[in-house]
């Protein structure tokens, strides 16, 4: 499978077929028109740029009909695609430019003010720029090119590498996860099986291009549907679900509490949805109970990570049995291996630890959908993949139908007194607090316990709470040794592109300012 020719043959089949919506600019493309451009730039990148297969070329830009663009062309004649996450300081990018020594940069016209500082440190031989107020160079070597099918495409794809993503930064410097036209196509099996994608469907794209949703969407794509690309607000999105009938979409659960807080929620037609999926952690009891009474559609959870997309489901009927009363616990869970995928759980030496629902291991996933490694970094590839199976980082325990609770990233368990204490644990306490929209919960230093347990928390729009109304609530659901010893209030939480809370950028000013290693 060549990702690259995905838009080729639904426009053998019916050109017309709408593609591509975007919203901010308004534009709307065919997929006939959408492969004649992926074509010409195919042909520009081997021609007028001279570029190899293997090259890698770096994009920059906000969600948009260009990136789809080079994304398919890349794809289609061998190129890697690298795109960067325009949230970063402009220092971070420069490293990730450096990192990959792409060949060309794509940058929109919203960052062209970063271009000369990004040149300066950066081996590119090619920038092009797009979008009003850019030198328009995207587009007219797009109109320059041939219009022929590029030969090379008929002998890309399987294991040619595609894609270099990444990740977040939760646990440090953000790291390549390189990924084959395999990975990303075996990945699609996993989502078609658990989204139920069907051929009508028209998918919102609300996670940015410069991660793994990207892939997410295009599995529509493959099936023929419309993708309608959003820059992710809460008006903007139901608004749009109006608007261009969208059937499904992924969000974070702070992304279902944000529109479902939206003071006009009650008067947008969202009849047209058949299925949401969320990813980022378990969704509180309250929330899916308040999602499932406030969207006309079906519910799944998706426990993914950059370098495996992703890896296990929590199903339609696995929400609607709980709230049934039906294993209610569940909620909590991330589900169980997807199609694809298979899960295990393992103490530090490798050994499988019992489906008891109470010894924790770590994930270990054994996925042709997982990342071959990481880009350059040999080191962090074998001790991440190893015998074929590859650990995530992520401390679960599993129940006897293989239902996996995760409990705490590795490096986020709390140690106090000489206990553990799994910061998870206590958000879902917190969470018992009606006016809570999300929570944070990590260890500061405590000079005579090690570490006590810290909270950062968002209230609701209209909502408010003192720090001991916080404590007490969590509290009532916790021992005395795990209940938050301190709290603050902020307006928001530092995200990852994934939706997952960065609790490295709220946790380490603590342990910096006592002078000790984070």
């Amino acid at each position: 499978m060549n990702i690259g020719t995905i838009p080729a043959k639904i426009a053998r089949l019916d050109p017309a077929r709408e593609a591509l919506i975007d919203v901010d600019s308004g534009r709307r493309m065919t997929f006939g028109a959408l492969d004649e451009r992926v074509r010409r730039l195919s042909n520009a990148l081997m021609g007028e740029l001279s570029l190899e297969k293997g090259d890698r070329v770096a994009i920059l830009s906000r969600n948009c009909i260009e990136y789809m663009e080079i994304y398919y062309a890349c794809a289609r004649v061998g190129m890697i695609a690298q795109p960067i996450n325009w949230r970063l300081g402009e220092a971070e990018m420069a490293r990730i430019l450096a990192d990959g020594s792409p060949r060309l940069v794509v940058v929109s016209a919203q960052y062209s003010e970063l271009i000369p500082g990004l040149k300066a440190s950066s081996t590119a031989d090619n920038w092009l720029s797009f979008g009003e107020g850019s030198d328009g160079s995207y587009d007219a070597l797009i109109n320059a090119s041939a219009d022929n099918e590029p030969s090379e495409s008929v002998s890309i794809g399987g294991d040619d590498p595609m894609l270099i993503l990444y990740t977040g930064g939760t646990t440090g410097e953000s790291k390549g996860a390189l990924h084959t036209h395999r990975s990303l196509f075996m990945g699609m099996i996993n989502q078609t099986v658990a989204e139920r994608v069907v051929t009508t469907d028209v998918y919102m794209l609300t996670g940015q291009m410069f991660h793994i949703p990207v892939a997410l969407a295009m599995n529509y794509h493959a099936h023929g549907c419309a993708m309608v690309l959003i820059n992710f607000d809460a008006r903007l999105a139901l608004e749009t679900i109006e608007k261009e009938r969208v059937s499904a979409f992924l969000g974070i659960t702070t992304m279902l509490n944000w529109m479902m807080a939206d003071e006009k929620f009650a008067e947008f037609d969202l009849s047209s949805l058949r299925n949401i999926q969320y990813g980022g952690g378990p969704m509180p009891h309250s929330v899916v109970a308040a999602a499932l009474a406030a969207f006309p559609c079906t519910i799944i959870q998706g426990y993914g990570q950059t370098e495996g997309m992703t890896m296990s489901f929590l199903s339609q009927e696995d929400h609607l049995r709980a709230l049934a009363g039906e294993h209610p616990e569940r909620l909590a869970s991330c589900g169980r291996e997807g199609f694809i995928t298979e899960i295990r759980l393992a103490d530090p030496e490798g050994n499988a630890v019992p489906k008891d629902g109470v010894t924790p291991g770590e994930i270990l996933v054994r996925s042709e959908a997982n990342m071959v490694g990481y880009w350059q970094r040999p080191d962090l590839t074998a001790n991440t993949i190893r015998d074929g199976w590859m650990w995530t980082g992520d401390i679960a325990v599993w129940d006897e139908e293989g239902y996996v609770f995760i409990v705490d990233r590795a490096k986020d368990m709390i140690i106090s007194g000489g206990e553990n204490i799994y910061s998870t644990q206590v958000e879902a306490a917190i969470h018992q607090h009606p006016g809570v929209l999300e929570s944070a919960v990590f260890g500061v230093p405590d000079e005579e316990w090690g570490e006590s347990v810290k909270a950062v928390v968002v209230m609701k729009p209209g909502e408010k709470a003192t720090e001991q109304e916080i404590i007490l609530a969590a509290a009532q659901h916790l021992a005395s040794y795990q209940k938050p010893r301190s709290v603050d209030f902020v307006d928001s939480l530092p995200k990852a592109p994934t939706g997952k809370i960065l609790k490295r950028q709220l946790r380490d000013p603590y342990w910096e300012a006592a002078g000790k290693k984070v």
